[in-house]
């Protein structure tokens, strides 16, 4: 559980700004998913179970907080955990990290985590599938991995670990 305690801590001062800060920079109604971005640093940092598993407690800690549907976050940041964790390899982590594929393993997970939230959280079925999948998944997935960019200014040329 150790390994847990630190990327959780973080996880509250990202809700904190998910909550208050990121609706100011929507776009019609579309936010940026800081929580993903965090998700998927600390998945490929690791490797894919602990992106599993911290995909669960960023879900369930977030629904639990925000009082969304119980369950649609937990399995949306599991699966995205999961997919990022494809980019875990240990010979190629600073590269992912430290490159632009970061922004593209974010659009990636972004897509996947706003689609499969967007699906078990919607109540309105009566909308086109195609263009529910591109307002909810893709434009989000779009806007987060456009600001995980920022995430490039700020880690180290050096080794991560």
């Amino acid at each position: 559980m150790r390994p847990y305690i630190l990327p959780v801590i973080y996880f509250f001062l990202v809700l904190l700004l998910q909550t208050t800060v990121v609706n100011l920079i929507s776009i019609s109604n579309i936010v940026p998913d800081l929580i993903l971005i965090l998700l998927v640093f600390y998945t490929i940092r690791n490797n894919q179970i602990y992106g599993m598993i911290l995909g669960f407690i960023f879900g369930f800690l977030f629904d639990i907080i925000t009082g969304s549907l119980l369950g649609s976050s937990i399995i949306s940041k599991t699966i995205s955990g999961f997919t990022a964790g494809y980019f875990s390899n240990e010979n190629k982590r600073e590269t992912y990290l430290n490159s632009y594929a970061f922004p593209l393993i974010v659009l990636l997970c972004g897509i996947i985590d706003s689609f499969v939230y967007s699906f078990f959280s919607s109540s309105n079925l009566d909308s086109n599938f195609i263009l529910h999948m591109v307002q909810q998944g893709i434009f989000p997935g779009i806007y987060t991995a456009a600001i995980s960019v920022i995430v490039l200014f700020f880690m180290p040329k050096r080794s991560i670990r």
